[in-house]
């Protein structure tokens, strides 16, 4: 019997698991999917916990949980991968395989800025991209009595890039409704020479920052964080004061992919951008995270990314050629605070544009517009990322090559 092996029972593992126990000949593939975590955590939510908007039981589950009947489920640690020898060594036992899915996705590497990770780790300089940081920020901010507060962009490519964004607008709305909004100064540091990732949204939306009151520093390419004088300082010398640095580290790829020789500096596959396989290793396919694809790294563009995968394993089986069909597509809601929020919908060729989503002038969601309808849709997403997304389930009006339809342009 032929082995499918997923490495990584995260968002995109896990779909994919999902969506390839119903496609494949049970007869002749095996799927396996390997983890070395129990529990499986929503991180959309991270952003939400430090302001008690989600409790901690809303943001995590256990994994196996959403592992499909028919999956052989490891949970172990994965040593190295061997691609040119079609296995994997584990902690106790070695793997062969006959196609590999890299679904390792990505990780904070605080440990990349001398200072980061120093004495005020989680004490005044927090991350909210993981669970504990996340957990340790929401303690911090409701006893804090203010202060300078920067929210702080490493470098790109990030998870979620509107995330730190997100932040700076969630807190300007949680110390003004706790009264304190006059004893904070919210500065949003970027390395970037826009609030956004993207021109049209900066140049749309960069009014939000000065509406709230909140400063911008642009172009900050940190070198270090000076944990003696509460400052970070950048290539350029330039130094910023706060009293709470709330930063989004360095993300880089599992140490697996580093030590396997699979990886670029960042330890991100080198994948094919529109069929997902690997460009080194024509029976290795990569999704979500894991890849160096110049697509957002969120959890929307992993279920476009999956659809595609799926076809192109099937394809692959087949012999036949993979459909290049995945085009960075990617829609993320963008909470501005007071409960609302954008939402913004694009590709790899086109910038995000006004209208209406999902269906051209009716909506119901508005695009690079501010509406609680949107803030609605925001916090639905986690009933449809449980229910629905990890498990496969077709979401109505939301599936690929959609980034060009369903819209009222200006």
């Amino acid at each position: 019997m032929k082995q499918l092996l997923i490495l990584g029972a995260g968002t995109s593992g896990t779909m994919m698991a999902n969506h390839l126990v119903k496609k494949l000949n049970k007869n002749e593939w095996k799927i396996t999917i390997i983890d070395q975590y129990k529990t499986h955590y929503y991180q959309p939510g991270f952003l939400f916990l430090p302001f008690d908007t989600y409790t901690e039981d809303q943001v995590k589950k256990k994994g196996n949980k959403f592992i499909p009947k028919g999956v052989n489920y490891i949970q172990t640690k994965i040593e190295q991968i061997f691609p040119k020898e079609n296995k994997v060594k584990l902690e106790n036992e070695t793997i062969n395989y006959d196609i590999l899915i890299v679904a390792t996705g990505c990780k904070i590497a605080p440990e990349e800025i001398e200072g980061m990770k120093g004495k005020n780790w989680q004490k005044n300089i927090f991350d909210f991209y993981t669970y504990e940081g996340s957990l340790a920020l929401r303690n911090k901010l409701r006893d804090w009595k203010g202060g300078k507060m920067l929210i702080h962009i490493t470098e790109m490519p990030i998870k979620c890039p509107v995330a730190p964004l997100e932040f700076a607008f969630l807190a300007d709305s949680y110390f003004t409704k706790k009264g304190m909004r006059d004893k904070v100064e919210i500065t949003y540091v970027t390395p970037l020479s826009g609030a956004f990732t993207k021109d049209k949204c900066s140049k749309s939306l960069t009014y939000l920052l000065d509406d709230k009151n909140i400063n911008i520093e642009t172009d900050f390419a940190i070198e270090h964080v000076d944990n003696e004088n509460n400052k970070i300082v950048d290539y350029a010398e330039k130094e910023l004061d706060y009293d709470l640095l709330v930063t989004v580290p360095t993300n880089m790829g599992d140490e697996v992919i580093e030590g396997s020789g699979m990886g670029d500096d960042l330890n991100f596959v080198p994948t094919h951008h529109n069929t997902l396989q690997s460009l080194e290793n024509e029976n290795v396919f990569v999704i979500g995270d894991a890849t160096d694809v110049p697509a957002s790294k969120a959890g929307s563009v992993a279920h476009f990314q999956a659809e595609t995968l799926t076809d192109n394993i099937l394809l692959y089986i087949a012999g036949k050629p993979l459909k290049e069909e995945f085009d960075g597509h990617a829609n993320c809601f963008i909470e501005t605070g007071f409960n609302k929020a954008l939402l913004i919908d694009f590709n790899y060729e086109h910038e995000p544009v006004h209208g209406t989503f999902p269906f051209a002038g009716i909506g119901p969601l508005q695009l690079l517009k501010e509406s609680v309808i949107n803030h609605w849709g925001k916090l639905a997403f986690r009933w449809i990322y449980w229910n629905m997304l990890l498990k496969g389930i077709p979401i109505p009006f939301v599936g690929r090559n959609m980034s060009t339809k369903g819209k009222k342009l200006d």
